[in-house]
């Protein structure tokens, strides 16, 4: 296999902008997960940023770019709401997608709420309409209309949306716990959102300490961001073509306490060397915006300078191989 790689240098320590609320749960408390499903790029990683208010899932204007179930906590006095961020539930045409759709049933069948995001600017499609009724076999859990980027539309458009939102869920003989209109981009409505699924949450104290956000692993999160980047720009390819491994974060030795430095090594996997190229950019630019863009984040997330050295590597067609799928952890 060959490799390019790129390294990248540390920008000053980032200060942490967000402390967790130091208020102590009082009678009543309620704590569960809720998953936002919706046909790709329905605005649901968006979504659970906002609640968050924090960057945990990975956005990217292309649709499939959720792999990994990204949990986002969004703490609150009165309760603790665990957001499951599945992949896109669609019709499967590869190995990889059957596994995709098998996580995002196995999610949907353990959560306490499920939120379906349907963009108002599109008119209901058959996508929609396939996973509304998946959600019709799943009696029990309660579901909510989510109507996302309110913010693209006129109140007449939004009004239409709602009502036939209504009418899709009464055609398969189900009611909706709530419709709720939202613009996760223009901060529209998302408290009101939590307000809403809390009451749907079984009684219970906190299942997480008060300062975590996500219960991801680090390096599966630093991977997320890593990818995030490399996604951006490239149209022309199929985003499933990347994947990222972080093959090791160690503290660089001989470091004064004060002044500590990060180095994380990791693989951009592509499936055809044709990629390589793309990824790579005329004399390696882009490889090295991507390390430069991602290194920023990962900071911010770490709140420590990091070293990141980022290498791009072929994986022939991993996603159709199971032992390679395995490796790079599917």
């Amino acid at each position: 296999m060959g490799a390019m790689s790129v390294r990248n240098q540390p920008s000053e320590p980032s200060q942490d902008g967000g402390a967790p609320h130091a208020l102590e749960a009082v009678g009543n408390h309620r704590a569960g997960f809720a998953c936002f499903v919706g046909r790709p790029n329905a605005g649901k990683s968006t979504l659970t940023n906002a609640l968050v208010g924090q960057k945990v899932a990975i956005t990217a204007n292309q649709p499939q770019t959720t792999r990994h179930t990204v949990r986002g906590i969004v703490h609150r006095p009165d309760a603790q709401l665990i957001l499951v961020d599945t992949p896109g539930l669609h019709k499967p045409r590869t190995l990889l997608g059957e596994r995709l759709n098998d996580i995002v049933r196995t999610t949907w069948a353990e959560v306490d709420v499920i939120g379906f995001c349907l963009p108002a600017n599109e008119k209901l499609g058959p996508g929609d309409r396939f996973i509304a009724k998946e959600l019709a076999s799943i009696k029990k859990t309660p579901k909510i209309a989510i109507v996302t980027k309110t913010d693209l539309v006129d109140s007449k458009t939004l009004a239409e949306q709602l009502i036939a939102i209504d009418q899709l869920g009464r055609e398969l003989g189900f009611e909706w716990a709530e419709i709720v209109p939202v613009s996760a981009v223009g901060d529209s409505q998302v408290g009101l959102l939590a307000d809403l699924i809390v009451p749907l949450l079984p009684e219970g104290p906190a299942l997480y300490p008060e300062g975590d956000l996500t219960d991801e692993p680090e390096q599966v999160m630093i991977a997320e961001l890593i990818r995030e980047a490399a996604l951006e720009g490239v149209r022309d390819e199929l985003p499933h073509s990347i994947a990222v491994v972080v093959e090791e974060m160690l503290p660089r030795e001989d470091r004064p306490a004060d002044k500590p430095l990060l180095d994380i090594h990791a693989f951009v996997y592509i499936e055809r060397p044709s990629q390589k190229g793309i990824i790579i950019g005329p004399k390696g630019k882009r490889l090295k915006d991507v390390g430069i863009k991602s290194r920023k984040q990962i900071e911010a997330l770490l709140g420590t300078p990091v070293f990141l050295d980022l290498h791009v590597k072929v994986a022939k067609d991993w996603q159709r191989d199971p032992r390679q799928l395995r490796k790079l952890g599917f």
